[in-house]
């Protein structure tokens, strides 16, 4: 397992917590979107936190269940598994 989380990664955990289908080539295009324009709100957002949460075994910053963007919350999320590898 690695210590950063991919556009794939991120795109399976929104299918599988969230119910929302984007492909990754979709996803890096609008990578700054805002996730509700792929429809995740803020409780599927605390679903996938929970899970990567739950698959890593260290606690996500406070601020990745906030984020705007896809972006956002992938740096948020990979700054977080970089320090506590």
């Amino acid at each position: 397992m690695s210590d950063r989380i991919t556009v794939e990664e991120l795109t399976e955990l929104m299918k599988k917590s969230a119910g929302v289908t984007v492909s990754p080539e979709d996803l890096r295009q609008r990578y700054d979107s805002g996730f509700d324009a792929f429809g995740i709100d803020s409780l599927a957002l605390l679903g996938i936190v929970g899970e990567l949460e739950n698959r890593y075994g260290t606690p996500m910053p406070v601020d990745a269940e906030k984020s705007k963007s896809p972006q956002q919350f992938l740096e948020l999320v990979n700054s977080a598994l970089l320090a506590g590898a």
